[in-house]
């Protein structure tokens, strides 16, 4: 039954025949393919009985396989070594070849255990060329990707369920330029040829994070422009998808084979502990790639926020001046009003923040505005609260404009924003207690600083005075300080 096959192969794909072309191997794979499906019933029914009766452990359906296989096998074998020197050619060579393996294991089901093609791609020299030409032909995508007209735009912003990561086009697509090459290289019978393509892989995302930086270096005079945002999105996307793969199956098996077979491009500059949490799938191969994404994106978010506090407190130059000291008491605070100094302040804090949550993906706009509270929080303790004296109207004033203006502006983005602004927060309280309670809690303070032998008195600790107050950020010392600003004691 092969023998006919094999005249009808080798007529058809060798020598000048029409029908052997070196830029169709889809005719010889596909025909093959094609004999194994129309035999398959007839080897089942009509063979399989015979050699069953005379007890050969012998598959018919997969001995011809294997005879169609090895015609194949040399034909391929001979044609790559032919395309070494054409790339577009070679390129379409392995892709054919794996589409014809995927099918041959699963439409066909030939077992895992007999070769197919893919061992063939492992020669020396098949393998060297089909890495360059991987890289090769991924750098000139990673160049047509980052010029394309839409490259910084996400082709899912109209759709919010789904545009969490506002992931730029751009790196969306670069990241499906290095899953298609695993798809690719994934099938591999091999873990060390595997480990070449993932170093290759490694070194496209280190080459995409440098293209990255440079853009960002044009753009970093405008940190709150549309397309450096883009870019910063871009690198929190593809350190979002690594981190990811860090723990998929695939990638945890190569690990541990490059462990195993001590893979020097890989394991280059490690030391013994980080080799330690690799053995031990504690950290993954990702993790000097993730290192430097982290820093870009880290340096990239400093700069936002160092842009957008410039912005306020330039804004908040008024508010850091206003008379404190003379704001007369108002006892009912139902008809207070915004301080108009803090107004140019709080519109630009609005109008920032709405803009970042525009255009920053999820992750990034809460590491921003926690940042930007952070900043907030810190600028407003020391240019404003401890730069100033405050009457017991200017302390009203003052905790009035903080927690039913500032505060609310960040309340859309948690439940408690007080909570971020706990210096802020707990100066408030000191400054607005009444000439009582802060009259015991100087003494309190006062005390316990200039004795160390508080404890022995059976008094309590100033902290727990200072926590039924709520305040548990501030030190002793910062709270007489505080007090110390206070215009409102008796005799004076």
């Amino acid at each position: 039954m092969l023998l006919p096959l094999s005249k009808r192969f080798k007529y058809h794909f060798s020598g000048n025949r029409q029908t052997n072309s070196l830029s169709k191997p889809e005719w010889y794979l596909t025909q093959t393919l094609l004999w194994m499906g129309n035999s398959s019933a007839f080897m089942e029914e009509k063979i399989q009985p015979i050699l069953d009766r005379s007890a050969a452990t012998i598959n018919a359906r997969v001995e011809l396989s294997r005879g169609l296989l090895s015609l194949v096998q040399e034909k391929v074998a001979f044609d790559a070594g032919r395309l070494l020197y054409d790339d577009v050619l070679f390129c379409h060579l392995v892709e054919e070849v794996l589409q014809f393996e995927k099918e041959l294991r699963s439409t066909y089901s030939y077992p895992k255990t007999f070769p197919g093609l893919l061992h063939l791609l492992l020669d020396e020299a098949v393998l060297q060329k089909w890495l360059t030409v991987e890289k090769k032909m991924a750098v000139e995508k990673m160049d047509a990707m980052l010029s394309a007209e839409g490259a910084w735009s996400s082709q899912y912003k109209d759709i919010n369920d789904m545009d969490e990561l506002k992931a730029p086009d751009c790196a969306e697509t670069f990241m499906t330029l290095l899953q298609v090459i695993t798809d690719r290289y994934q099938a591999l019978p091999c873990p060390s040829a595997q480990l070449k393509f993932l170093g290759l892989q490694r070194e496209l995302v280190d080459d995409f994070r440098i293209r990255l930086t440079q853009v960002m270096k044009e753009e970093s005079r405008c940190p709150l422009g549309f397309r450096y945002c883009a870019i910063l999105n871009a690198v929190n996307y593809i350190s979002t998808i690594l981190a990811d793969w860090g723990d998929n199956v695939f990638f945890l098996q190569l690990q541990q084979a490059a462990v195993s077979l001590g893979e020097d491009a890989l394991l280059k500059g490690l030391g013994v502990m980080e080799l330690g949490r690799l053995a031990s799938l504690e950290g993954s191969l990702f993790d000097g790639e993730l290192a430097l994404l982290d820093r870009l994106k880290g340096d990239m978010l400093g700069r936002l926020l160092e842009w957008t506090m410039r912005e306020i407190t330039e804004k908040a130059k008024p508010y850091c001046q206003d008379r404190w000291l003379s704001l007369p008491s108002q006892h009912d605070q139902s008809t207070m009003s915004l301080s108009s100094s803090a107004c140019p302040m709080m519109l630009c804090l609005r109008d920032r923040l709405l803009n970042l949550h525009q255009v920053l993906s999820f992750s990034l706009f809460q590491l921003a505005w926690q940042g930007l509270a952070e900043r907030l929080d810190s600028f407003i303790y020391q240019e404003v609260i401890l730069s100033n004296h405050f009457s017991d109207g200017g302390a009203a004033q003052l905790q009035f404009d903080m927690s039913r203006n500032l505060f609310p502006l960040f309340g859309h983005y948690c439940k408690r924003p007080e909570n971020f602004f706990k210096h802020v927060k707990e100066a408030c309280i000191i400054l607005c207690l009444n000439v009582g309670s802060a009259l015991l809690l100087r003494s309190l303070l006062k005390d316990s600083r200039e004795t160390s032998d508080w404890m022995s008195a059976g008094d309590p600790p100033p902290e727990s005075a200072l926590n039924e107050l709520g305040v548990y950020c501030l030190a002793a010392c910062d709270v007489l300080i505080l007090l110390g600003l206070r215009a409102s004691w008796p005799g004076q």
